[in-house]
This record gives C-alpha cells, sequence and structure tokens, in this order.
C-alpha cells in the first residue's frame, strides 16, 4: 500500500510568526512569506486575466449595444434603468457587502483554525447570516419593482422616454437578488482564498446580456438587454455555487478523494484540480484534520497560534512561546453586526451615487449625452478595475493579519499594494488619454455608432481619466478601513465631502462644458476623497504612514504626464483616414509602456521593480506546473512478493471491485 503525499494547505495562509528564540524560525517564516507572496502574485494574475475577460466581454456588451440600438434615445432609457445593476454590483459585489463579510468569515476561519469554538464557526455564520441577507434582497428587489415610476423620474426628470425606463428598471430588478447571492459567495469564497470563481463571474455576466441581445432584441428591442441583466444575475450565483458549497461540505478543505477518483483494473488514477497550491517549504505546517485552507502556519512545529503551548525548535528543545498581541479572533464571536452593514452599504451607495449626479445633469442635454458619459466611463474604468485587482486579491490577508493581531504585517501589505496599484492605474491612465479617439473609433465606431459619438466620447474619456488615481486609492484604502470587521463612519464622510464636491463643480460646469463639465466634476470630487481617506489613516484603520503614502502616490505622477504626451504624440501622427485605428492605438500604446518603463526606476517609482517581479514569479510557476485545472495521471504497477518456499498456496479469485485493484 502506498502512502499518499502530505499536501500543503491549497491557499495563501498568513505568513508565520518569526521568533529570534529558535533556530531556524527566521528561515521557514521567509519561506513562508515568499510562499506565500508567489501565490498571491499567482492568484492577482489569474484574477486580473478573467477580469479582462470580464471587461472584453463588457466591451463586446457595450459594442453590441451600440451597434443593435445605437446613442439615441431608447438607449438612454436603457442607461437610466442600468443605474439599478451598477448600483447592485457595488454595493452588494464589489465594495459594500465584501467590505462587510470578508472580515467576518476570515474571523470564523480563525475561530475554526483554533478549534476552541464548538462546531463549524464557518457554518454557523452562513446559517445565521444568509437567510436574513436572502430576504432583504428580495424586499430590496420588490421595492424597486414597485417604485420604478418614482424612480426613474428622480433619475432623469428630462428623459424622452419615460415609459421604455420604467419597463427596463422593472426588469433589471431582479439583480438584486442574484447580485446579492453573487456577491455573498464571492466574499465567502475569497476569504477561504478561492479566486477562480469569484473571478470568472463577469464573463458569465456579460455573456447572458450579450446573448439576449442578440436572441431578443428584434423582438423586444432594447427590452432585450434589460432581460440579459437578469439572465446574468443567475448566471453569476450558478457559477460560484458549487464551489461554496464544496467549502462548506468539507471543512477541512479538501474532498473525499475514495468518492471523487475514477479508477480503473489495472491502476489508472485521473484526477482534475482547481485552486492554487502552495508547496510545502521550511516553515509550512502540513495539513492537519482541523485546518483549513486558509489556516495560518503555527510559527513552529508542536506550538498552536493563541495558546500557551510550550513551542519547541527545531532540535524538540522547548523554548519560550513568542509573545503575539491580542488577536480578533481570540474574542467571543460576533453576530452579523447592523452598524458594520450600514456603513459600509452607505460609503457604497454614497460612492456610486457619482453616476447618479452625472447622469441627472447629463438629462437635460442634447438626446445621447448620457450614452456619451457610459461609453467613456467603461472603457476608461478599465485601468482602475485591473490595478484594483491585487487589493482584491490580498483583502483576506489584510483582514486575516488583523484578526491575528498582526498590525505591522497589514500595514505593509496596504502600503505595498496602494504604491502598487497606483503605479499601474496612472501607466493605463496614460494610455488612455494618449489613444482615446483610437480606442472609441476601435470599439463603438459600427452600426448607429457615427462619427460625432466617436468624438464626443473620446472627449469625455480624457476627462474621466484624470480622476483614475483617485477613484484607485479610494478602493484600496476603503478596504483597510473595514477590515477590522467593525463599523468605521469616516470613510462615509469622506465620501460625502467628496460627493458634495462633484454635484456642486457639476452644476457649474455643466452649462458652459456640458459632458466635459460633469466628468472633471467627476474626477475632482473623487480626488477630494482620496485626500481626506489618505489623512485620515491611522486608529480608525491600518496605521499607514502617510508620508511614504503620498510620496509613493506622487512619484509615477510625472512619468505618466510624460508617458501621456509622447504617446499622444506618436497615436496623432500615424493617425490617417485610410489607416485602421489599431495601427496609432497599438503604437501609442507602445510608446506609453515604453516611457513608463524608462522613466519610473529613475525617478524611483516604488511599484516598478516589484511589478515587474511579481509577473516574474508569477509566470514561472504557472508555466512549469499549472496548478489550475490540472490533469494528473498516476499508473501503478505492482510489485512481486517474496512467497515461503514449499508449495503455493492458491490464491481465490476477486471481483474487480475488490480491494485488489484499489
Amino acid at each position: 500500500m502506498t502512502t499518499p503525499p502530505v499536501h500543503a494547505p491549497d491557499e495563501a495562509a498568513v505568513p508565520a510568526a518569526r521568533s529570534a528564540d529558535v533556530p531556524g524560525a527566521d528561515a521557514g517564516a521567509d519561506a513562508g512569506e515568499r510562499s506565500s507572496r508567489g501565490l498571491l502574485a499567482r492568484a492577482a494574475l489569474l484574477t486580473a486575466v478573467l477580469s479582462v475577460a470580464g471587461s472584453v466581454l463588457g466591451l463586446a456588451r457595450d459594442q453590441a449595444l451600440a451597434r443593435l440600438f445605437g446613442a439615441g434615445r431608447e438607449t438612454d432609457a436603457f442607461l437610466v434603468a442600468w443605474t439599478v445593476p451598477e448600483f447592485a454590483a457595488t454595493l452588494l459585489i464589489e465594495d459594500g457587502l465584501a467590505f462587510a463579510l470578508v472580515p467576518m468569515f476570515s474571523l470564523a476561519l480563525a475561530r475554526r483554525a483554533q478549534g476552541t469554538v464548538p462546531g463549524d464557526p464557518v457554518r454557523a455564520l452562513v446559517a445565521a447570516t444568509l437567510p436574513r441577507l436572502t430576504l432583504a434582497f428580495a424586499a430590496a428587489g420588490a421595492l424597486v419593482v414597485a417604485a420604478a415610476p418614482v424612480l426613474v423620474r428622480a433619475l432623469a426628470p428630462g428623459l424622452p422616454d419615460h415609459a421604455l425606463a420604467v419597463d427596463c428598471t422593472r426588469l433589471t430588478a431582479t439583480c438584486v437578488v442574484s447580485f446579492g447571492l453573487a456577491g455573498y459567495c464571492s466574499a465567502a469564497l475569497r476569504a477561504h482564498r478561492r479566486f477562480l470563481a469569484p473571478a470568472a463571474i463577469y464573463c458569465a455576466y456579460n455573456t447572458g446580456i450579450i446573448t439576449a441581445m442578440f436572441v431578443l432584441g428584434g423582438r423586444w428591442g432594447v427590452r432585450a438587454a434589460a432581460v440579459g441583466v437578469a439572465v446574468g444575475g443567475l448566471l453569476m450565483v450558478a457559477a460560484q455555487l458549487p464551489s461554496l458549497a464544496g467549502q462548506l461540505r468539507h471543512p477541512d478543505g479538501r474532498p473525499d478523494r475514495r468518492r471523487l477518483r475514477s479508477r480503473f483494473p489495472f491502476g489508472f488514477r485521473f484526477r482534475f484540480r482547481f485552486g492554487f497550491r502552495r508547496d510545502e517549504g521550511a516553515g509550512a505546517a502540513p495539513r492537519t484534520s482541523t485546518a483549513t485552507a486558509t489556516d495560518a502556519p503555527t510559527p513552529s512545529a508542536g506550538a498552536t497560534a493563541g495558546t500557551n503551548a510550550p513551542h519547541r525548535g527545531t532540535a524538540g528543545q522547548e523554548a519560550p512561546a513568542p509573545r503575539t498581541t491580542p488577536r480578533a479572533a481570540d474574542t467571543p464571536a460576533r453576530p452579523l453586526a447592523l452598524a458594520l452593514l450600514g456603513t459600509v452599504l452607505l460609503f457604497a451607495l454614497c460612492r456610486q451615487s457619482q453616476v447618479l449626479i452625472e447622469r441627472f445633469l447629463a438629462s437635460g442635454l442634447p438626446s445621447g449625452a448620457i450614452s456619451h458619459l457610459n461609453y467613456a466611463q467603461k472603457v476608461a474604468q478599465i485601468p482602475m478595475t485591473l490595478s484594483l485587482m491585487l487589493c482584491t486579491v490580498t483583502f483576506p490577508v489584510v483582514a486575516r493579519a488583523v484578526a491575528d493581531g498582526d498590525t505591522e504585517r497589514a500595514r505593509a501589505r496596504v502600503e505595498r499594494d496602494v504604491a502598487l496599484a497606483a503605479g499601474l492605474v496612472l501607466l493605463g491612465t496614460a494610455t488612455v488619454v494618449a489613444c482615446a479617439p483610437q480606442m472609441v473609433q476601435l470599439l463603438f465606431q459600427r452600426g448607429a455608432f457615427t462619427a460625432a459619438d466617436t468624438a464626443a466620447t473620446a472627449g469625455v474619456m480624457r476627462v474621466y481619466a484624470l480622476g483614475l488615481l483617485g477613484q484607485t486609492v479610494v478602493g484600496a484604502l476603503a478596504r483597510c478601513y473595514f477590515s477590522a470587521g467593525r463599523a468605521n463612519w469616516y470613510p462615509l464622510g469622506a465620501m460625502a465631502v467628496g460627493i458634495a464636491a462633484t454635484a456642486g463643480a457639476g452644476a457649474w460646469a455643466v452649462g458652459p462644458w456640458g459632458v466635459s463639465g460633469i466628468a472633471a466634476a467627476n474626477a475632482a470630487g473623487i480626488t477630494v476623497t482620496a485626500a481626506l481617506l489618505v489623512a485620515g489613516t491611522g486608529p480608525r484603520s491600518v496605521p499607514v504612514r502617510v508620508r511614504r503614502v503620498l510620496g509613493d502616490l506622487a512619484r509615477p505622477v510625472p512619468v505618466a504626464v510624460a508617458a501621456a504626451v509622447t504617446g499622444a504624440l506618436v497615436a496623432d501622427h500615424l493617425a490617417a483616414p485610410g489607416v485602421s485605428p489599431a495601427v496609432p492605438l497599438a503604437a501609442g500604446a507602445a510608446a506609453v509602456v515604453g516611457v513608463f518603463a524608462v522613466l519610473a526606476p529613475v525617478l524611483g517609482v516604488r511599484g516598478a521593480v516589484p511589478a515587474v517581479e511579481s509577473v516574474r514569479r508569477s509566470l514561472r510557476p504557472v508555466t512549469r506546473r499549472l496548478p489550475h485545472g490540472r490533469i494528473s495521471l498516476r499508473i501503478r504497477f505492482p510489485l512481486p512478493r517474496r512467497l515461503p518456499p514449499g508449495p503455493r498456496p492458491r490464491r481465490p479469485r476477486k471481483s474487480r471491485g475488490s480491494r485488489r485493484y484499489r
């Protein structure tokens, strides 16, 4: 009988605490930290790839909308109804609900790892929160259906086709329930360090919308897009349910292999795997029956985190246990706090209300203004979405570090994430500013989308790009304010000040500058909020070093300005009536990347070298042994056994289902 190998935890674990009193502890902690960083890089890479795929499908969705329905009154009516899924995605998937649930699941996983709580804390949390939240989602969806006429009149009082907007709003109201369940599954899976299914939900969502538009668009018009929203929401839930059910069914994160293996009479064994696997190194704890895929490794063999068990070195000597700070996991279990849920939902609602202000101000402009704002925003926000993928992946790590009382590791993680996200978003900002006309022409200019629409959308998109750095900083720092799982009203206050600035500046600028003035007000308001969040870090959140963060944010700005100017000159020089827009777009983007790659290390941009190293570390293990969707084949050949001398006993015949063939 062969002994199966002992596997390390499948997902990233918090690195072990260091102890100078134990020989070899530093080496083990360094190895665990390097392995955790490599895993986070691979997780961020996978999330970014699937997010890019979802963004590409989102662009295909917008292209289909522009091609089938143009940028007229029907599209404006649907985009007013599109406010419902936009708000639902922000509140229930991306920001609001995730800020509350990820720390709660991280705390439950920490208690499960300690084994001091009777039963399974994760299942208890699901049983206590999921039914109540489902009822709340259903009630909110029913309220949107009933109040659709009032909602449309409040959002766009000058809209020409009010009845069509009401119909589309009622069809999209179903996403309140589906998005809420999808956000719950995403938060639970990310806390378990499972990123594949949550990253793929927007691929399923956009696929449902595109299919519905092409299948039903001829008969139902733009209402087919609203039906696609309902179908796409159901696909988001269906994409995550199997993975979440597997995590809840198997608390140790490993299913019963006897039921999943396909065995053949001659010893062939096939396995199909999804997820991340971290190689065991020095300092990595082997899997135990009570550990989960997210359990942190113990400081050394024989010592349990959070207990007073004796600490043993590599040679078995007893040493004093390392001192640790109080952990949130040691406190009694807390139910779903209404104050915490209220603060995160109000913060996300206040942040998303920028869209309401834009569409309210644009509803009085000529027909097509709302469409131009929508298309420009969708394309301009792609760099921000990609740059925040790392923060999405590391948010469970920060929450688990705060739960374990390791403030230093949480602070280092947040500062590193902000620096890297700022560098990436400024690279994307420079590309958008340099190549905006070519992007819009390549993506949308066909069918009912004319050259005039391209020029208007490109101008708005360049103005929108000025606020991408502020959007990224708000998205990155908001996570550290809510990582402790406690109510925090400061982010809501900062966001309210930014919204007030957006509304005031937009009302003043919409007259002389139209849609460009609305986009400029958006950029100014979100920048004010970002400045307040940076200034407010400290006792209210993970205590980052403000001067260091400001330096990391300021260094890439001149690099981005130089890259944008160079890229714009190259793209405008190659643009011609008979030339495909892909040629100047590729040349301008290459010029932006080249200038950024040359100047970023010279000016000391903190995220430049770590970005290259992260990509190199993440690509090397993926190309060498890809742990996602791997099929492994084992062939076993039985060895001959030595028999005692004399006549050989006659063996009884056994069927194929017997132990002989297992």
